[in-house]
């Protein structure tokens, strides 16, 4: 177990004027909360607050951050109180205990919920004090350390968290030592076999690894002296978990891993870096495209280095990286290098410029309402890595790897992104959804009339964007089914002799939304017109709200005057489509695939237009929102009045007489042809697109065969042309 004097010393050895008693005073307090209580591993749990304080002293945070380490579980698992910390030890350190303080006493609904609000409850304690992330995450890997002694599900929870959110967290805050120490204790445990491989294969090679680390540190040394830099140089072997990633990128076995060793090179000043390079490149080949400058374009986490691959001594392929000695202490602690030497004080991320993307996240948790969203769009935040592009100004814009014009267009400004018709890359017009590269300098396109659509979603890759154009979609959506609802109410009101606009100006509509539990008017139209309450129900309420001196007048649908039936001509036959328990919906039959009676069908609740009703076998139901699909079915047997709308497409040979063939069959059948679309083929044949009225999918199908035993006929399908290019929202 670390002993309290060992924390003391990194501390004093850091500031020689450090307030070494107030971590002294938190180490006895800690002491007493926690006497008694023992570990799953049998050692006294004071050991594990030892350790998470002994973390944050070696990364040089200040004593406040030091003391909230040692009592950061007093409040959870103890009688201690936020208020005694605050007592004992002050504002500051107490505000970081509480930040840190699980939250494990608030009920979920499923453990997924709790792990997503737990994460968002974190992130909200980030955006006060960033020194809460850092007690987090030197909690979190000490628990990964000693996660030998939980069960094996456990195990593997704890690891798949750690390297979903906290591991990618600290590499985005430039914490790579924290970050490659959570990535192997995680892989370790999610994938124990190949961890297991890989450690044994590095222990077999250990002593030839050795002598050609100490092989190129030399020759490295000499280059630099030579030029008469003053320098340091180091080797490593590269921890597991990169080492795994780098076999699963390139299809690799072990033995055919040769660039495993990298190098580092610290200088004094930005201008030997680049000598430094000039020297490596003189000295050993470079391997091409394998060339990184991050001290002229940084990552957004503040880190700056060149980096280099090369064909170094015996053949072998070894990466080295080039730093100044500020440079080197951003990038092994990176937001904690802030503390290393900085006055007393609290240090907020809106301080830090290179964590901008921080605060994007803080005020999208904000936004967000739903934790497995938030969750989404956190870990397209923290997992992607970046490509640097230029507007036609120059300025350098960070973007995720795989981002698009779009992506860009949203990055630049929410309007832009909004309006966004087009994209020029590099001088040239590019589809809205082509990754970006490195380099590339991008020009918006847009156009005021131009919106976002749910098309959209599929292109973008970062947060920021598909958050703003789903606020987009939901405010939209909402207007639309506001204006729907109203419409629809003012309708069937009209049947029956209500005048809905005026019941809404004068207030009994208000009053009939109240008693149906919406906060206003405008939830009221929205609910009908999303379908969630029907017009018939809204109006029985009315009914009874404009004759309560009536005795028969009952918030019942009995209430209302029967309508006479009214049946949009093509479209709702009798009997029609019906939902099972539900009446008067609003329903329009799909564009995409015109379903037919006879078709088995789907309904799909469309925000803002009732129910759209597509064949079961339509290619867009496969790309919908399963929450959104209900069970339909076509209800009644009489005869339709006007038949169905429904596609056929044919291929045939050009030659005298075929369409006049073709329109026989129909004739026979007694079917119209609505509309009628031939295009002559340069091969010879030609294609026809027809719109025929049926009466069910039995007629369309005897219909189809027909046609097919035409002999100038090559082929005959049902026409669902417009599948691709319609779906409904």
């Amino acid at each position: 177990m670390i002993r309290i004097q060992e924390i003391l010393d990194k501390v004093s050895s850091k500031n020689k004027s450090a307030n070494l008693e107030l971590i002294q005073k938190a180490y006895i307090f800690a002491a007493s909360a926690h006497a008694g209580q023992v570990r799953l591993s049998g050692e006294p749990y004071l050991s594990h607050p030892l350790a998470v304080a002994d973390t944050l002293a070696d990364m040089g945070f200040d004593e406040p951050t030091i003391a909230a380490g040692l009592l950061h579980d007093t409040v959870e698992d103890t009688s201690v109180t936020i208020d005694d910390i605050a007592e004992n030890f002050g504002d500051e350190c107490a505000d970081i205990v509480d930040g840190v303080t699980k939250i494990s006493r608030i009920p979920f609904d499923n453990k997924e919920e709790a792990q997503a609000e737990n994460i968002r409850k974190m992130i909200l304690a980030m955006s006060h004090d960033m020194r809460v992330i850092m007690v987090k995450l030197a909690d979190r890997l000490h628990n990964m350390s000693t996660l030998d002694f939980q069960k094996a599900y456990k195990q593997k929870r704890i690891a798949q968290e750690t390297m979903d959110i906290y591991a990618p967290l600290a590499n985005r805050l430039g914490l790579y030592v924290l970050m490659r120490r959570l990535e192997d204790l995680s892989f370790k445990y999610l994938r124990p076999d190949v961890y297991n491989l890989i450690t044994h294969w590095l222990d077999d090679h250990q002593v030839v690894e050795k002598r050609m680390i100490e092989k190129v540190v030399g020759m490295l040394k000499e280059f630099i002296h030579g030029a008469g830099i003053e320098g340091q140089v180091y080797g490593r072997i590269k921890h597991k978990y990169s080492i795994y990633k780098k076999m699963l990128a390139e299809s690799l076995t072990l033995d055919e891993m040769h660039d495993i060793m990298a190098f580092r090179v610290i200088v004094r000043e930005v201008r030997e870096c680049y000598t430094v390079l000039g020297l490596v490149h003189q000295q050993w080949k470079p391997v091409h495209g394998r060339f990184k400058d991050y001290i002229s374009m940084p990552k957004a986490n503040g880190y700056q280095s060149l980096h280099t691959t090369v064909i170094g001594p015996d053949g072998e392929r070894i990466e080295v990286q080039i730093r100044t000695e500020e440079m080197h202490r951003q990038a092994e602690h990176g937001i904690a290098a802030h503390w290393l030497y900085k006055e007393h004080g609290r240090i907020n991320s809106k301080d830090l410029a290179q964590f901008s993307w921080l605060n994007e996240i803080f005020e999208r948790q904000r936004e967000e309402s739903d934790s497995k969203e938030f969750m989404h769009s956190l870990k397209m935040d923290l997992f992607q890595d970046e490509v640097y592009v230029y507007t036609p100004n120059g300025d350098v814009k960070e973007l995720p790897e795989g981002a698009t014009p779009l992506d860009f267009a949203f990055h630049v400004h929410t309007k832009v992104g909004q309006h966004c018709a087009g994209a020029k890359v590099n001088g040239r017009l590019v589809p809205l959804g082509r990754p970006l590269k490195n380099g590339d300098t991008v020009e918006i396109i847009t156009d005021q009339s131009r919106n976002p659509n749910r098309d959209w979603l599929k292109i973008v890759k970062t947060a920021r964007a598909r958050n703003r154009i789903q606020h987009y979609l939901r405010t939209e959506e909402r207007l639309r089914a506001i204006q729907l609802g109203r419409e629809m109410l003012e309708k069937e009101g009209r049947k029956v002799s209500i005048n809905v606009a005026r019941a809404a100006k004068e207030g009994q509509l208000a009053i009939v939304g109240q008693d149906m539990s919406f906060d206003s008017l405008d939830d009221l139209y929205a609910g009908v017109g999303y379908a969630h309450v029907t017009p018939r129900k809204v109006l029985n309420r009315l009914y009874a709200v404009l004759h309560p001196e009536d005795p028969q007048a009952k918030p019942k649908e009995e209430a209302l005057p029967e309508p006479e039936a009214e049946q949009p001509k093509g479209k709702l036959p009798a009997g029609g489509v019906a939902v099972s328990g539900v009446d008067g919906v609003l329903m329009r039959f799909a564009q995409c695939c015109n379903p037919v009676p006879g078709d088995p069908i789907v309904g799909y609740i469309s925000r803002g237009a009732g129910i759209t009703v597509h064949r079961a076998d339509c290619p867009n139901v496969p790309n919908m929102e399963p929450e959104r699909l209900i069970s339909v079915h076509w209800e009644g047997e009489e005869e339709v009045e006007k038949p169905y709308e429904a596609g056929i497409f044919v291929i045939c040979r050009n030659q005298s007489g075929a369409l006049a063939a073709i329109a026989q069959v129909l004739a026979e059948a007694g079917v119209n042809i609505s509309t009628l679309t031939v295009k002559p083929l340069v091969d010879g044949r030609s294609t026809m697109h027809l719109v025929v009225e049926v009466k069910n999918a039995t007629q369309l199908y005897d219909l189809i065969e027909s046609i097919r035993r035409l002999s100038m006929v090559v082929e005959v399908v049902r026409d669902d042309e417009n599948a691709d290019s319609t779906v409904a929202s």
